[in-house]
């Protein structure tokens, strides 16, 4: 099998099952209670805590464990809500479905939304962001990197316009930690949302970034757990893996995204030279070094990725939370793609586990599937 849909989900390290697994077994304590088996938990969570903090430049103070990056965006989200009233919030056409549909919920509640447009490579135009902030503007929430083609966004940009403003900035950073360099202090934002199974970690665990004085509402009423703002017992074993899984990224990020480049490359230059109209969505614009959308004109990007499963290649046609549900990928429609040339499209995202060596059978296979289509469309 070759498995190229590592923006959907990654195969957890063997460091760090590895280091959870005590957590599971001999040091199963809950880290609320005071003898050594919950002390040790405790102790657990606190390492790890550390490491997702030095990995974004936080305070250990600053980061908040969650079920993930779903978790965290809604949070913060639905906060700013609570918080304020009347309250506008200022996202983009091509967030994540939990950013989204979490905007769309609030704007039924009475919030009111502005959604910014991306030009033909998938980015936003901070004048655009500009233009459109208004006197009850409270909050701005715009995607790091995007989840289907990989696109970085100008954060650092928005972040040094909205300093001393008094707006909140959240940025959905589950498709890029891990994989390129993230400092919160130089991004300016006050939140930033994270996800281990996207970094090797394991699923059902992440984090969210909150600048230390800046306000948000608890999530879950009960015990003191997570500065009182998230109870219930923490999943010490998912939080440990998250904590080695980041340390590893982080100290393996440069030579694996050269690595991960030149696989992208060759993979649309050899697609390319057999089939010359296939078009590489979002441009040349940065990107996550792993990570390509491509569009192939004329053909089911949902048959395709079917005749490549029969291969034994995983690739997927747009976010993994919203396959299946027959729609155009609303990111690719946002780029000003008409509905067919939406559905023709296809997501590679290369990781850890590929090696150069998946390329051309990849290619191969790709082309194959491309060609049988055709041919049984006359």
């Amino acid at each position: 099998m070759i498995y190229a849909d590592n923006a959907a989900t990654t195969r957890i390290s063997d460091g760090a099952l590895k280091e959870m697994l005590p957590f599971l077994q001999a040091q199963y304590g809950n880290p609320s209670s005071q003898y050594s088996l919950g002390v040790q938990a405790r102790h657990g969570i606190a390492q790890a805590r550390r490491q997702i903090a030095a990995a974004i430049g936080a305070e250990s103070s600053e980061i908040i464990f969650t079920s993930g990056g779903s978790e965290a965006n809604n949070w913060v989200l639905q906060s700013v809500i609570h918080q304020n009233t009347p309250v506008h919030i200022i996202t983009s056409t091509i967030e994540h479905s939990a950013v989204l549909n979490t905007c769309r919920m609030l704007e039924a509640h009475g919030a009111e939304l502005t959604y910014l447009p991306v030009d033909a490579n998938g980015r936003v135009n901070p004048a655009d962001l500009k233009a459109a902030l208004r006197p009850h503007t409270k909050l701005v929430s715009i995607m790091l990197a995007n989840n289907e083609l990989g696109t970085i966004q100008p954060i650092e940009e928005i972040g040094r316009f909205l300093k001393g403003t008094g707006i909140l900035f959240h940025s959905d950073a589950v498709q890029a930690v891990g994989h390129i360099p993230v400092c919160v202090l130089d991004l300016g934002v006050d939140f930033l949302s994270i996800s281990a199974h996207k970094f090797y970690g394991a699923k059902g665990t992440g984090a969210l970034y909150k600048r230390n004085g800046v306000p948000l509402s608890p999530l879950i009423y009960g015990g003191e757990q997570e500065q009182a703002l998230r109870a219930g017992t923490e999943n010490t074993a998912g939080i440990v893996s998250a904590g080695c899984a980041i340390t590893e990224s982080v100290e393996i990020m440069d030579r694996e995204a050269e690595r991960l480049r030149a696989m992208v490359q060759e993979t649309i230059d050899s697609i390319r030279s057999v089939i010359p109209t296939v078009r590489v969505n979002g441009g040349d614009s940065v990107r996550l070094p792993g990570t390509v959308n491509l569009g192939f004109d004329g053909v089911s990007g949902e048959s395709l990725m079917h005749l490549l499963d029969l291969k034994g290649i995983c690739v997927s046609t747009s976010s993994a939370c919203t396959a299946g549900n027959g729609a155009p990928s609303h990111v690719l429609l946002a780029l000003g793609q008409t509905e067919s040339q939406a559905k023709s499209a296809i997501r590679i995202s290369y990781g850890r586990y590929n090696t150069s060596e998946d390329v051309q059978p990849l290619v191969k296979a790709v082309c194959s599937a491309y060609r049988k289509i055709k041919d049984n469309q006359g």
